[in-house]
């Protein structure tokens, strides 16, 4: 599913159009990515947690020369699924889910 998949799913099932979705959705990515940079957690529950971790920095090869890189240290975004997530998507017969369109 693309962003674009998305806006258009939100649009229908909230029967907004298709620019009022888009702007509901730009703003939850905004949201989370803010949070991130400022180091903030967000924690959705049912779905999971958004988090950094920092990688240190470390010596890699350029793979084209093979010379020594210096890389630097870095933090990275990560998803960390919620129980019930993983639940549902390993679930070998169809669970229940709560949702107003099976296609989201």
């Amino acid at each position: 599913m693309t962003k674009a998949d998305l806006i258009e799913k939100v649009s229908h099932v909230v029967e907004m159009t298709r620019k009022e979705s888009e702007f509901i959705v730009e703003a939850i990515f905004d949201s989370i990515v803010k949070s991130l940079r400022q180091g903030d957690k967000i924690e959705i529950r049912g779905f999971g947690s958004f988090r950094t971790r920092q990688r240190q920095s470390r010596v890699g090869r350029n793979p084209k020369t093979g010379t020594r890189v210096e890389v630097p240290a870095k933090k990275i975004p990560y998803f960390k699924p919620s129980k019930e997530l993983k639940d549902v998507v390993n679930a070998s017969t169809a669970i229940p889910v709560e949702d107003h369109d099976s296609d989201i």
